[in-house]
């Protein structure tokens, strides 16, 4: 087992967009939906994600911030990191993360109504790529 670096890991991410973001429910059970981290390739251990802020992830994260994202590349690339969340409505912090791309969602840009993001801070990150495993020391 060899341990990767951040930077190691953020370099096999580059080319990854959509992870499965697991928040807690209010009943205790664990759910899981799709989200796009928008290709954002210089990943230092912090993920951005926008939703509405009436979604039932903003209102599980603001109850158990502790999530999980999961991270896939055909069979040969697997990412599991785990983190605690964070939501903001903030437009100056949403702005520096923001891409074109997510007007296709959010028609009003930053302005739209309800728009919320959601930033995963990782505590741990492990990954298995091919034969090799290993935790990301953070």
């Amino acid at each position: 087992m060899a341990d990767k670096t951040l930077k190691d890991v953020a370099e096999v991410m580059k080319d990854l967009d959509i992870c499965m973001l697991t928040t807690t429910t209010s009943n205790g059970m664990l759910a899981s939906r799709p989200m796009s981290n928008n290709r954002q390739v210089e990943y230092d251990g912090n993920s951005h994600f926008f939703t509405w802020e009436s979604s039932r992830m903003v209102s599980d994260i603001e109850m158990d911030n502790g999530v999980n994202l999961g991270f896939q590349q055909g069979y040969e690339l697997f990412i599991s990191i785990t983190g605690k969340a964070e939501v903001t409505r903030d437009k100056e912090k949403m702005a520096e993360h923001w891409v074109d791309e997510l007007e296709d969602w959010f028609e009003d840009g930053l302005d739209t109504p309800g728009l919320a993001m959601i930033t995963v801070i990782a505590k741990q990150i492990k990954y298995w790529q091919g034969e090799d495993e290993g935790e990301v020391k953070l």
